[in-house]
């Protein structure tokens, strides 16, 4: 369908929490696959309605040469963590070792109201923790320590495409995660 502008952190629609989906309809379906054509192009794993600027919940994947859909999820999280690195779509060029359970059951819905299930260890419960996160609101570097998150802020404001944000007057906001931080958020 079309390549969608991806939001940058900074942008007022990272950090609200995305509305409910109430209607199945061929808007949504065109959503879907422009967040799929938006994900490929840049590439990326995973992409969440409001990183391109629409408060649904509603996010996308590609793990494993396997593409899905979800909308209006809900986690179960396993108890056992998984260290790795993380990146963003939101935030070019950052990357940071991020705690996430090693096991994620995802519920929701496909694009035509059927109910899912996604259950996914690893690559992809990583992948369904931080979609998800992005439609409560929250940024991966909401899960960071006290000291890795400064040091990412550090990084981002002496990124090119911060200082573009930052002249648009857009100020920096972000939220605690309503989800288990194990102890990592602040």
């Amino acid at each position: 369908m079309a390549i969608q502008p991806i939001r940058f952190f900074g942008d007022p629609v990272l950090a609200t929490p995305a509305l409910p989906v109430d209607t199945f309809d061929k808007e949504l379906r065109i959503l879907v696959e422009d967040l799929i054509d938006t994900m490929h192009e840049a590439p990326g794993a995973g992409l969440a309605a409001p990183q391109i600027g629409v408060s649904l919940r509603v996010f996308v994947w590609d793990i494993d040469d396997v593409v899905g859909h979800l909308i209006n999820p809900t986690l179960d999280l396993s108890s056992d963590e998984q260290d790795g690195d993380e990146g963003c779509l939101s935030f070019p060029g950052l990357l940071y070792e991020t705690k996430r359970a090693y096991g994620a059951v995802a519920k929701g819905f496909n694009m035509y109201g059927d109910p899912i299930t996604v259950d996914g260890t690893e690559l992809l419960a990583r992948c369904l923790q931080h979609e998800t996160d992005h439609l409560d609101g929250i940024v991966f570097i909401d899960r960071l320590s006290k000291s890795e998150r400064k040091k990412a802020m550090k990084e981002i404001r002496n990124s090119d495409w911060f200082g573009t944000l930052q002249e648009a007057g857009q100020e920096i906001q972000m939220k605690v995660s309503p989800h288990n931080t194990f102890g990592l958020s602040i």
